[in-house]
């Protein structure tokens, strides 16, 4: 049987406006303590959690987050949102995933800020039918969590709280203000050839 059908994948999405050490440092935990052959990250085109415009730099996107994880033989980078265009749904992400890996087992990774919103997701029992939910850090004081049901199966990975965001990295680069050691330095010389978020 082929090596790589028969993989444990980690899917990691996000709007990555920009990549940052943080996204880095959390997959890389997440990838050893589960133990999986890679981590496949999947810019969205729009996320329906985030405010409309990102799909205006998707393209940039994709290219900081290829160059922040080039070097990491375990992390790898998909474009099936971008190149679908239109909202970008976990569900149908998931459901073209099963069918490239039908043998393989494949981890959902969300944060757990995320995980709290989770029961408004669109298709949710989806999700959890196609992959294991893995929640980065066990959510703490978020109500109505565990009435909805998805706890039971959720596997929580303790990693390193980086109080790090894209939102912030943006304003401190529309405010002219240092990210060096925010993103990696292949990331910063990109987003300054390009005169991002200014």
């Amino acid at each position: 049987m082929n090596k790589e059908m028969t993989q444990r994948i980690g899917i990691f999405g996000g709007t990555f406006n920009p990549p940052h050490i943080g996204h880095l440092i959390v997959a890389e935990s997440v990838c050893e303590q589960l133990k999986l052959e890679k981590v496949i990250f999947v810019p969205s085109f729009i996320s329906p959690h985030k405010k409309k415009g990102e799909e205006r730099l998707s393209f940039h996107r994709l290219q900081m987050v290829r160059l922040a994880i080039r070097l990491n033989p375990h992390f790898d980078i998909s474009e099936i949102e971008v190149t679908r265009k239109g909202m970008s749904y976990t569900y149908e992400t998931l459901e073209t995933f099963h069918r490239k890996y039908p043998s393989s087992k494949l981890f959902f990774i969300i944060g757990a800020d995320n995980f709290a919103e989770f029961h408004t997701w669109k298709n949710p029992a989806r999700i959890v039918e196609l992959a294991s939910l893995v929640v980065m850090n066990r959510p703490l004081n978020t109500p109505g969590v565990r009435r909805k049901g998805f706890v039971k199966g959720a596997q929580f990975a303790p990693v390193p709280d980086i109080q790090i965001s894209s939102t912030e990295i943006r304003k401190m680069i529309a405010e002219n203000k240092s990210i060096r050691y925010l993103v990696p330095q292949v990331v910063l010389h990109y987003i300054q050839r390009h005169k991002l978020y200014r």
